[in-house]
């Protein structure tokens, strides 16, 4: 079942199924991003106000405002 990026809790590992209602744009910037469906992640740390939060996805770390996180779908694994 889908859920959000931000109701998962550090440690967790997830993986990408899709993407919300965002923009056209801004879904490539995601996908050049790594971002790709099937794509397995793990949140590794959310800042002390929870925004962003970091994710470790093919081998290095991102970070992703809340704004941009509202737009992946991911599943926990």
């Amino acid at each position: 079942m889908p859920v959000r990026l931000q109701e998962m809790a550090v440690g967790d590992s997830g993986r990408v199924v899709g993407y919300g209602e965002c923009d056209k744009i801004y879904r490539k910037k995601l996908l050049s991003m790594g971002l790709t469906p099937g794509v397995e992640f793990s949140v590794t740390r959310y800042a002390p106000m929870g925004d962003p939060v970091e994710i470790q996805v093919r081998g290095f770390s991102l970070s992703l405002r809340k704004t941009e996180a509202q737009a992946l779908l991911v599943e926990k694994v």
